[in-house]
């Protein structure tokens, strides 16, 4: 799959009609109806791009593209109902990348996050990175990780786990995040087979996989290793 596409809309339905179209246009898409977890995938630095609607229930929008603006990490294309000049003005001058109007066509969506990703040159390869001393290498670009110099033979799924976990060494990841992440939206009664698909993944990690993928009984799971500088 391509860059990762954030889609932060509160409306289930577009949520997932913009995922279909991203997804067949060869993106990797994460969605979301919170404002507080999309501040969060943004901190973390995942999206390449974030399509973000302003009107959002718990966390105004603009403060979700104000985060993305202050870390000067990815573009955003807003996506509102707010057709007045005065809040597209606004949105551009809070640096938002493009704007579009509800009603809008999907494919043309689609058309506008190609332009803005090219333009932001956001379509380059991130760096590998190690973490604990060299023992664990993960490469995003040749969609390889290592554990001691091996090759890990993992499913999409347990890959999915272990680059998010590795997004930020130490936080908790709750599995409702994983599963956005790892499926790149809602999935319903998936939450619980996450503890599954961990128990693959620290068995093909052998004796310390419990000590690389540590559990936060209650919350989820973060990586245990720090990454080397």
């Amino acid at each position: 799959m391509g860059d990762t596409v954030l889609v932060v809309e509160d409306e289930k339905e577009i949520r997932e009609l913009l995922r279909r179209y991203l997804e067949r246009a060869g993106f990797t898409v994460l969605t979301t109806g919170s404002g507080a977890q999309a501040l969060n995938m943004v901190a973390d630095g995942v999206p390449a791009l974030v399509v973000l609607d302003l009107g959002l229930p718990d966390v105004d929008g603009v403060e979700v593209l104000r985060a993305a603006r202050q870390r000067g990490q990815a573009p955003v294309i807003v996506l509102t109902a707010r057709g007045e000049v005065e809040d597209r003005i606004r949105g551009l001058e809070l640096g938002a990348d493009d704007y579009v109007t509800k009603p809008f066509s999907p494919t043309e969506l689609v058309l506008r996050v190609r332009a803005v990703l090219h333009r932001a040159g956001a379509t380059a390869q991130p760096a590998a990175a190690s973490f604990g001393d060299g023992r664990l290498r993960i490469d995003q670009g040749r969609h390889e990780a290592r554990w001691d110099g091996e090759v890990l033979d993992l499913t999409p799924t347990e890959w999915g786990i272990l680059a998010a976990v590795a997004a930020v060494p130490g936080r908790v990841y709750s599995r409702y995040e994983l599963i956005n992440r790892v499926r790149g939206y809602e999935f319903e009664g998936y939450e619980r087979t996450i503890d599954s698909h961990v128990k693959n993944l620290r068995h093909k990690l052998g004796a310390s996989g419990p000590d690389v993928v540590q559990t936060v009984l209650g919350v989820g799971y973060r990586l245990g290793l720090r990454r080397d500088p």
